[in-house]
């Protein structure tokens, strides 16, 4: 499945023009928006849903204070339902969920940390939200430090080659920062994501 023009490379550099998009939480306003450049909030595309108890993401944003979302995402909330309806049923996909700001935005020395990466998942349990497959680095939930600025939780959807197996190295399942996902998409001909969606958050005692 390919996407239009608009799906930007993991490292797409920052616009600075600003662009509003709205919350999708539940409970709050849908006058109620933050303010994302125009890169961050373009990266969104295909239809990607993740659904936290209290939070719809399926459009980029910045997570509330409000509700204390950004401590709930980040203390209490385990790993989300991800949805994908446009999917094939018969075919496999991959989902990851990286962190391209380690430890900070203005230096990324970390990137990108992984903090979720599942395989072999079936198209129809995609559609109906259950990332079921093989867990080839478990759920980690956004925790980032302290004074450290607004990082970007980015989910990437991939049609998986037929009869291809995904695995990482030794050295990738030592550490889950410095990891590189476009090199793992390259290495296993994954193309370019099928779907993606992210959103910005920071943490909570700022």
């Amino acid at each position: 499945m390919m996407l239009g023009p608009k799906l930007l490379a993991f490292s797409a550099a920052l616009l600075g023009c600003p662009f509003g998009v709205h919350q999708i939480t539940r409970g709050t306003s849908e006058s109620d928006f933050k303010p994302l450049s125009r890169s961050d909030a373009s990266f969104c595309n295909g239809g990607l849903q993740v659904s936290y108890p209290d939070l719809d993401i399926s459009k980029c944003l910045v997570i509330s204070r409000e509700h204390l979302l950004r401590e709930k995402i980040s203390q209490e909330w385990g790993a989300p339902r991800v949805r994908l309806n446009t999917v094939d049923k018969g075919k496999k996909y991959a989902l990851m969920m990286v962190d391209p700001d380690a430890p900070n935005r203005s230096k990324p020395t970390r990137a990108h940390w992984r903090h979720w990466l599942v395989v072999d998942i079936e198209g129809a349990s995609l559609r109906r939200g259950e990332v079921r497959g093989t867990t080839l680095s478990d759920y980690s939930p956004p925790t980032p430090p302290q004074k450290s600025g607004l990082h970007r939780y980015q989910f990437l959807v991939y049609e998986q080659p037929a009869n291809q197996r995904l695995i990482l190295t030794k050295m990738e399942t030592s550490s889950l920062g410095n990891w590189d996902p476009q090199d793992f998409a390259r290495k296993f001909h994954l193309g370019q994501p099928v779907a993606a969606v992210q959103f910005l958050t920071q943490n909570h005692r700022d």
